[in-house]
C-alpha cells in the first residue's frame, strides 16, 4: 500500500519537476489523476484496482484490455507516434525485447528507486526488462512456469486414470503425450485432445536451452534443432488428429475451454486464469499434473511506464505497488499466476496453496518447483513476430493447406524477412 507520506512526495515532486499543464496532482474531470493501464488477457488486477483508489483517493484507475498480439502492434504504433500509450503497459516476454530495444520510449524506473527493488526478481526476470545501457523500463508481473492441465471428466470417459500422480505417467515424454492422445481419440472421437498447435509448440520450445535467439539479433530458426523438435512434434499431433482445431486465446477457443472440447492444455501458470475465466461451470472437473518433458517456461510479463505518460511518478508508483510480492501473491491464489517475486516462493502463501478449481491441486508447489528449475532462453527484439509466423505455419498444416516440410519451408522464408 502507497503510504500518504509517498502520495504527498509524488505529488510534490511531479509538481516541482514538470511543467504546469502535467504536473496535476487533481486534474482529472472528477479531481482526480486517471491513470491508464493497458493490458492483454487477463491480469487479475481488478479487486488491486480498487483497493489502489481506495488508499489512494486522488487516483482513479481505467484498464484498457486487447488481444496480445494487437495490444503490443498498437504499443509500437504508439510509442512511434508518441501519442495513445497508456500510463502503465504491460508487455509480455515475446514482445519485450523490441522494447527495451528503445528505452529511450519508456521511463527509467530507476529514476524512483526500481534500482532498490532489484534483490526481488531472479537476475533473469530483471535482466530482461533493463535495456543494455542500464535502464530499468519494466517490473517482472508473473513468470510461466509450466505444467499440464487436464479434464478429469473426459479422462474418465476414455478409461485413463485421474490422478494427477499416475496422470504424470502418461507423459514422461511429449512423444508418450502424443501417444497417449491417440489413445484417448479411439474412445474419446468428438473431443480434442488438445486445443491446437500453438499451447504445444510454445510449451516444447520453451524447454530446450536455445530457442529463436542465441544472443543479440541472432536469429537462429533455421539452425536451432531444438526449434525443429518443437515444430516436428507439434506437427505430429496434429496430423494425428489430436487437436481441436482452435485457434488460442480466440472466442471460439473460450468457447471451447467452456464446452470441454479438449481434453489438456499445456498449462502456463497464467493458462489458470484463462480457463477459470472461461470454464467457470467446470470447477473440479479440470486438473493439473506435471508437464510433459518437466519444466519449461511460456511467456510471464512486465509493466512499463511509456515516457509519453503525463503522470510519470504516479504511473512508476502504481507499477511499482501492482508488482510487489504482496499484490502478486493476491494475484495468484485469486486468479492463477505465478508470482515472479522470488521471496514468495518458499512462503506458505504460495507453496502451500492448493485450487478449489483445479480439484484442489497443489498449483503452488507444482508451480514453485517449474520456476526455480527454469533456465531462461534469450529474447530477442523480433521474438514474438517469430513466434506468430511459426503458428500460422502450424495453423496451415493443421488445416490441410500445406505438408508439414513445405510450411517449415515457408516460415523459414518468412522469418529471413524479419532477420
Amino acid at each position: 500500500m502507497v503510504s500518504r507520506r509517498l502520495r504527498v512526495f509524488l505529488c510534490t515532486f511531479v509538481a516541482l519537476v514538470l511543467p504546469a499543464p502535467l504536473a496535476g496532482c487533481g486534474d482529472s474531470d472528477d479531481g482526480r489523476i486517471r491513470l491508464t493501464v493497458g493490458t492483454f488477457g487477463e491480469f487479475g488486477y481488478d479487486q488491486l484496482y480498487r483497493e489502489y483508489e481506495a488508499a489512494n483517493p486522488g487516483i482513479r484507475i481505467v484498464e484498457r484490455v486487447t488481444r496480445a498480439e494487437d495490444h503490443h502492434k498498437n504499443l509500437a504504433a504508439h510509442l512511434a507516434t508518441n501519442t495513445g500509450a497508456a500510463d502503465v503497459e504491460a508487455v509480455e516476454e515475446g514482445w519485450l525485447g523490441q522494447f527495451t530495444a528503445a528505452p529511450n520510449r519508456f521511463i527509467d524506473l530507476n529514476t524512483y528507486g526500481a534500482a532498490t527493488l532489484k534483490s526481488g526478481w531472479p537476475d533473469w526476470k530483471w535482466n530482461f526488462g533493463t535495456s543494455a545501457d542500464g535502464r530499468v523500463i519494466g517490473l517482472g508481473t508473473d513468470v510461466g512456469g509450466m505444467a499440464m492441465c487436464y479434464r478429469r471428466d473426459l479422462f474418465t470417459r476414455a478409461g485413463l486414470p485421474v490422478d494427477r500422480t499416475e496422470v504424470a505417467k502418461l507423459w514422461p515424454s511429449w512423444e508418450k503425450y502424443i501417444e497417449t492422445g491417440a489413445r484417448f481419440k479411439q474412445q474419446v472421437p468428438d473431443v480434442g485432445w488438445m486445443d491446437g498447435p500453438t499451447s504445444m509448440f510454445r510449451s516444447v520450445l520453451g524447454q530446450q536451452e536455445v530457442g529463436l535467439y542465441d544472443g543479440p539479433d541472432s536469429i537462429v530458426v533455421g539452425t536451432n534443432p531444438s526449434v525443429k523438435k518443437a515444430w516436428d512434434l507439434s506437427a505430429q499431433a496434429l496430423e494425428r488428429g489430436l487437436s481441436a482445431r482452435l485457434v488460442a486465446f480466440s472466442s471460439d477457443w473460450n468457447a471451447g475451454l467452456a464446452q470441454g472440447s479438449f481434453a489438456t492444455l499445456a498449462c502456463p501458470s497464467w493458462m489458470m486464469t484463462l480457463i477459470q475465466e472461461q470454464a467457470r461451470n467446470a470447477a473440479g472437473q479440470w486438473d493439473v499434473a506435471t508437464v510433459p518433458g518437466g519444466g519449461g517456461n511460456w511467456g510471464g510479463s512486465w509493466l512499463t511506464v511509456p515516457k509519453q505518460t503525463e503522470h510519470p511518478a504516479e504511473a512508476a508508483a502504481l507499477a511499482v505497488w501492482l508488482t510487489a510480492p504482496q499484490q502478486q501473491a493476491a494475484v495468484f491464489r485469486a486468479s492463477g499466476n505465478f508470482p515472479s517475486t522470488v521471496s514468495l516462493y518458499k512462503d506458505p502463501v504460495i507453496k502451500d496453496f492448493r485450487n478449489p478449481f483445479f480439484n484442489n491441486a497443489p498449483v503452488g508447489r507444482f508451480f514453485a518447483t517449474s520456476v526455480t528449475r527454469l533456465e531462461p532462453q534469450y529474447i530477442g527484439p523480433r521474438t514474438g513476430e517469430i513466434a506468430t509466423r511459426i503458428i500460422n505455419g502450424l495453423s496451415r498444416v493443421e488445416q490441410g493447406r500445406d505438408t508439414p516440410d513445405e510450411s517449415w519451408r515457408k516460415v523459414l522464408r518468412e522469418v529471413e524477412v524479419l532477420s
